[in-house]
């Protein structure tokens, strides 16, 4: 595949402008696509050129999709004015367009929609990916991929200049299903952090002085050094949406039951997301998770109520101090 090859890109949100802006300081050619003309004037001023149909996104050869939930996908690839809605011939590509999705939706659904496309004569590779907006920016995503070797392959050129680790882990569906895993770890280390920062900020500690003290021990992580201090600022700069952790940890609770396996944590943070959404704050960053912890008349915890006990240390030693 030329290092030229024209990209197209659907949904231009966080992620989706991030994706266009770092094709196009690799001197791709990309071609944009969103509902909203103000996103997309945007990115032509920084180069892109716009689409006014997904179906315009037909006349290149690779296509990125970056949307929220998989109804979309469907009627952005399978609508009537959708990417794949031209036949075979006048798409003019000998190998098919191939549709990345970078979106994080239902391995269930992901299977189906490469079933489809292939029908149509087309590849799908499912890409959904960690590192958001920054490590896009980058170039440092983490990829989980799914699909045929051969659409994996011809997805490589454009996914190396968005990500420093790309793992294909098996057919059509393959990459979301690892995307669940993630944001299981990813959503309750979210709420881990949360409650941490809470403490933090209760007893005045400095949050920057907090994280040196446990950076090397065994509570370090990615998410801490990323994430700590900006929850205990509660630093709203978007990175993520609320309601996009809502729908992952949604879909890995769905295919949780269908496989017989009990995700309580992962409940318990769905729901405290959920409350968040209720509570106005779905189009708010990750960081908003503090707002739980700020408000006046703090809400019930979710899951059930458990009376309080009194707390007694009494001295299994008998040493009177």
């Amino acid at each position: 595949m030329s290092g030229h090859t024209e990209v197209g890109i659907a949904g231009l949100g966080v992620m989706g402008s991030a994706i266009t802006r770092r094709l196009l300081r690799r001197e791709r050619t990309v071609r944009a696509y969103d509902i909203r003309p103000d996103a997309v004037t945007e990115l032509v001023r920084d180069g892109a050129v716009a689409a006014d149909t997904p179906a315009r996104l037909a006349s290149c050869s690779v296509v990125i999709l970056s949307l929220n939930t998989a109804d979309i996908v469907e009627q952005v690839v399978f609508g009537p004015d959708g990417v794949l809605s031209a036949g075979r011939e006048d798409r003019g590509h000998p190998d098919g367009v191939l549709v990345i999705d970078m979106s994080s939706v239902d391995p269930g659904r992901t299977r189906a929609f490469a079933e489809r496309a292939a029908e149509l004569g087309a590849g799908w590779v499912d890409a959904p990916l960690s590192g958001g907006a920054p490590g896009t920016e980058r170039g440092e995503l983490t990829l989980m991929l799914g699909g045929e070797v051969e659409h994996v392959e011809r997805a490589l050129p454009v996914l190396d200049a968005l990500a420093s680790r790309l793992t294909h882990m098996g057919p059509a569906g393959s990459g979301q299903l690892v995307k669940s895993v993630n944001q299981v770890l990813v959503g309750c280390g979210f709420a881990a952090l949360a409650e941490a920062a809470a403490l933090v900020r209760a007893a005045g500690l400095a949050p920057r002085h907090v994280l040196t003290a446990l950076t090397g021990g065994r509570a370090d992580s990615a998410l801490l050094q990323e994430f700590f201090v900006k929850f205990a600022e509660i630093d709203l700069t978007p990175t993520g949406r609320i309601s996009n952790m809502v729908k992952d940890l949604e879909a890995a609770r769905d295919y949780a039951r269908s496989a017989g396996v009990p995700l309580p944590v992962t409940t318990a943070v769905s729901e405290l997301h959920r409350w968040l959404v209720t509570a106005g704050h779905g189009n708010a960053d990750n960081a908003a998770l503090m707002h739980y912890y700020e408000t006046p008349e703090l809400p019930p915890p979710p899951g059930p109520a458990v009376a309080a006990t009194p707390l007694s240390f009494p001295d299994p030693t008998g040493v009177r101090r």
